[in-house]
């Protein structure tokens, strides 16, 4: 019969940040292994568990034996099989021998045809499987291959040596109400586990598969569900919470959750005192070495409480509270004290310092890249119309921070303390902001730059990067980024695009190639990049909804600028809806294919020329209805641009219906090729309408 299928590996304290990881590998192992073996139905469902001290999954609707089923396997073909008597040859008999039918006779095989060959075949029935073979051979693959970051020897108790990521203690093995007799790391499956180290005492007895997490929570207090565990966390952590904030990244939940069975929130405080530290300081040291919850206000300024998560329920926890509270207080002092010291030397002065800093042995130190960064900042300065003074003071500074202890104590501060130090010392407000914004954005869905100066240095800063990166040839394969161009090109196109920024993406990286060509090391990147970041940007398009040939279209154009990308693609899109769009996306693939063939170096039409009615008409049209086209395109009314376009329709079609383009006169076909030169410019001044063509 079918019933639910427990297994449960009861280990030591599991590595809490690969413990989803690992619990995921493990029960897909097994399912996966059942599944190939015939033990699940369609129906099956397996739900993995995950505790600091147990690997465990359930599936539903297994069975427990699979049933016996006939092979059908080819033997060899008739005329190597039998003799010009039709007698069994030697071949045959040996070969029935090494499938495991020696007393097979003639008249036991299939004669049928193995595409053009005459063939014998044999059916045979395998017997069916026991579900206790099934799963030990699905536990020992689960276990070999189990994603295990760093594997530990231990001895059981008899001497035997065993590897696993930690020593493992006791098996479950139960299918519905019964045992499964397998063995696995030299433990022999029972029904028996063990709950909560501290709130749980002596063996806890599974009855029944559909009964484990409710037994271990009742008995064992024990949440057994990762995500279950996760999300009563995150409840508990908002109801302490109050009217403050907790923040509550989910690297930190994810974490946490892999240390406790049982989560227990209890809230701490430190001194006010602290909070005269930069408060990302403060929150990093908590999150990072203490795994605790930090609190903000309305406003987001830290409170001076903090929330915990303990794996330890009781009613007097004082002493857990009175102990965290400890713990944190000096790393709280150790950020104090850092932040005190930097203080006393100004980030200008620590510039001298970069000069020690290797960047890449390749592209010199980091003083000679943020000097290019400086230059090439100033340039885009330039190109926005805004304050230069400001973009190359705030260059300077950028990477100063990198020399402080605090950066060098939470490198995930840099940039951040920039902009407190450079307050300290009475930096303008914008020179302070560009060392924290010249980074961004950081990640996915980050902000971009608030101030012209950080905009000016983060384009700058992302542009050297990736024309010196790519330049030494340190190409971004496969997964494989390791100095972040991906990023790079997406902080970039973000920014141009949702600050609408009318910089030309050539100019930049040419300036920065420029600054490049001492190094003989260095080939020029252009093309490269710019392949690259177009690539980035067809991803950064499709993943906002645009369709793929409406990119194409647009970006078949090669654009420099991408502060109006998005309206020339709400133009393409408004177009495509137009009843016109699809014979004018049609004759614009055919005028291109012409062109394309055409050797022909067409001027101006003559008017003179045009002696057909058809071509007559597209040109007046056409003349009527250029100056409405120019001056809705220099205004950047795309969507005008094209919708004009549709007045065109009818002389399009008529002129293809009627007129031989590739006339055997040369000065008609000359004059042919030049109106469809200039039609073809003049529809395509916002996208490539033949990539919309079905």
């Amino acid at each position: 019969m079918n019933h639910t299928l427990l297994v449960e590996l009861l280990t030591e304290e599991l590595p809490p940040k690969a413990l989803v990881k690992l619990s995921d590998a493990f029960a897909d192992a097994i399912a996966s292994s059942l599944k190939e073996n015939g033990f699940l139905s369609a129906d099956s469902v397996t739900t993995p568990f995950a505790t600091p001290r147990r690997l465990a999954l359930a599936i539903t609707n297994v069975a427990a034996a699979t049933p016996d089923k006939p092979i059908r396997v080819k033997v060899l073909p008739v005329s190597v099989a039998l003799d010009a008597d039709r007698k069994p040859t030697a071949p045959l008999k040996k070969k029935l021998a090494s499938l495991g039918f020696p007393d097979a006779a003639i008249g036991d095989l299939e004669q049928a045809m193995d595409g053009k060959t005459d063939s014998f075949f044999y059916t045979y029935i395998a017997p069916g499987s026991t579900l206790s073979a099934g799963l030990q051979a699905a536990l020992e693959v689960a276990v070999r291959e189990l994603p295990i970051p760093k594997m530990m020897t231990y001895q059981r108790p008899g001497g035997a040596t065993f590897e696993f990521v930690r020593p493992a203690h006791k098996l479950i093995a139960l299918h519905g109400d019964e045992v499964v007799p397998v063995t696995v790391l030299g433990l022999t499956a029972g029904r028996t586990t063990l709950g909560h180290r501290f709130l749980s005492h002596g063996d806890i007895a599974i009855e029944h598969a559909d009964s484990y997490a409710a037994t271990l929570e009742a008995k064992g207090r024990v949440n057994v569900g990762f995500t279950a565990r996760k999300e009563t966390i995150r409840s508990i952590l908002r109801e302490q919470a109050g009217n403050d904030h907790v923040l509550m990244p989910e690297t930190l939940l994810d974490e946490v959750t892999g240390l406790v069975e049982w989560p227990v929130v209890y809230e701490c405080n430190f001194e006010p005192s602290f909070l005269a530290v930069p408060q990302e300081c403060l929150i990093l040291t908590m999150q990072t070495n203490q795994k605790y919850f930090a609190l903000t206000d309305d406003l987001g300024r830290l409170r001076s409480r903090f929330l915990i998560i303990s794996n330890m329920e009781t009613s007097d926890p004082q002493r857990i509270i009175g102990g965290n509270e400890r713990v944190v207080r000096p790393r709280l002092s150790d950020a104090q004290f850092f932040f005190e010291k930097d203080k006393k030397i100004k980030l200008a002065d620590r510039l001298p310092g970069l000069s020690n800093v290797v960047y890449h042995n390749k592209l010199g130190t980091l003083a000679q890249r943020m000097a290019r960064v400086r230059i090439l900042a100033v340039a885009i300065a330039q190109m926005m119309g805004i304050d230069t003074a400001l973009v190359e003071r705030g260059a300077l500074l950028a990477k100063a921070d990198l020399l402080t202890e605090m950066v060098g104590e939470f490198p995930e501060l840099q940039g951040i303390m920039g902009t407190y130090y450079a307050r300290h010392d009475g930096e303008n407000e914008e020179v302070a902001l560009a060392s924290t914004e010249h980074y961004m954005p950081r990640f996915a869905g980050d902000a971009l730059p608030s101030t012209p100066t950080g905009t000016a240095i983060a384009l700058a800063d992302k542009i050297e990067t990736l024309a010196g990166i790519w330049g030494i040839g340190l190409v971004p394969t496969g997964d494989r980024d390791p100095f972040a161009l991906r990023r790079h090109a997406l902080g970039i196109l973000r920014i141009l695009i949702e600050k609408k920024l009318p910089l030309s993406l050539r100019e930049m990286l040419s300036n920065v190639v420029g600054l490049l060509s001492y190094n003989a090391s260095i080939k020029d990147p252009t093309e490269g990049v710019i392949h690259f970041i177009m690539e980035r940007l067809r991803g950064l398009l499709r993943e906002r909804g645009y369709a793929v040939d409406e990119i194409e279209a647009v970006l078949a154009q090669n654009p420099d600028r991408l502060d109006n990308i998005l309206e020339r693609l709400a133009a393409v899109k408004a177009f495509t809806d137009l009843p016109e769009a699809d014979s004018l996306a049609s004759a614009n693939k055919r005028i291109s294919n012409i062109l394309k063939k055409s050797d022909i170096r067409a001027g101006r039409v003559q008017v003179d020329l045009l002696r057909e009615t058809a071509e007559q008409q597209l040109y007046a049209s056409m003349v009527q209805l250029q100056p409405q086209v120019s001056e809705m395109f220099a205004r950047d009314d795309f969507t005008g641009t094209l919708k004009s376009l549709a007045q065109l329709r009818d002389n399009v079609d008529g002129f293809f219906d009627s007129v031989m383009v590739m006339a055997d006169d040369p000065l008609l076909r000359n004059n042919r090729i030049a109106l469809l030169t200039e039609l073809h410019a003049m529809m395509n001044q916002v996208a490539d309408l033949s990539r919309l063509a079905a």
